[in-house]
């Protein structure tokens, strides 16, 4: 009878640590790997006279080193058009049907911010400035004789690859699951591309590099590997 009871008292004193510690870390834990899609708005400043808006769709592979600081995986499909040939005064178009491949270092204000005792901090605490490099694959079509300046032309090329430095600032809403890790993310942000070329519009014009930004909304859906962080993450 009394091996039974230290049995029992063992037990539940057992159950009772780990319980303790499951509850512990109630806050702490989070997947070190996400993945991703959604969308975005662009608009070309390039060689063209007027900007017009044009969609793209994105996949991202997510490695959360903390909950904060994340290395992400872009591939990205869209087109980018500017210039009207009948309105522009230099008589000139292009349409771009382009994809991209990006990698990024983000870092967001939680990595650094004590948020425990403040409701404003725990705001600021997903907003995130992020970049890293990209090479981008443009297929143009253009018209390189002016309509409305005859004789006209702009060299350039239809087929390029431009390296690019994406600059991107955000915000992460992120939504939690019943253990309090964030399972779901929602990213809103805008971002610039600084084309290391000329020739993402297809006109080698003027002195200054061609450049695209993004308004860009997307989920991003945790993966596994679950890990603990050193700060609760929600409060």
């Amino acid at each position: 009878m009394r091996i039974f009871n230290l049995k029992k008292i063992f037990f539940t004193v057992f159950i009772s640590c780990i319980a303790f510690i499951s509850k512990a870390q109630l806050g702490y834990d989070y997947a070190q790997y996400d993945i991703g899609f959604g969308g975005a708005i662009n608009k070309t400043y390039g060689d063209a006279q007027s900007v017009k808006s044009t969609p793209s769709v994105h996949f991202n592979f997510n490695y959360n080193q903390t909950p904060f600081i994340n290395y992400i995986l872009e591939v990205e499909a869209g087109k980018l058009e500017g210039g009207n040939a009948l309105k522009d005064t230099t008589g000139r178009q292009f349409s771009n049907s382009f994809t991209a491949v990006a990698f990024r270092v983000q870092v967001q204000a939680g990595e650094i911010l004590d948020y425990s005792n403040s409701p404003l901090a725990n705001v600021l605490k997903n907003f995130y400035l992020s970049s890293g490099i990209g090479m981008e694959v443009n297929s143009l079509t253009t018209n390189r004789y002016s309509y409305k300046i005859p004789d006209y032309y702009t060299p350039g090329e239809d087929h390029s690859s431009e390296i690019y430095i994406p600059v991107r600032l955000g915000y992460e809403f992120k939504i939690y699951n019943q253990y309090n890790q964030p399972s779901v993310k929602i990213d809103l942000a805008y971002q610039q591309n600084f084309i290391l070329g000329d020739e993402l519009d297809g006109f080698k014009a003027g002195k200054a590099n061609d450049t695209y930004t993004e308004i860009v909304l997307g989920v991003k859906f945790a993966l596994g590997g679950v890990t603990s962080y050193r700060k609760q993450i929600t409060y």
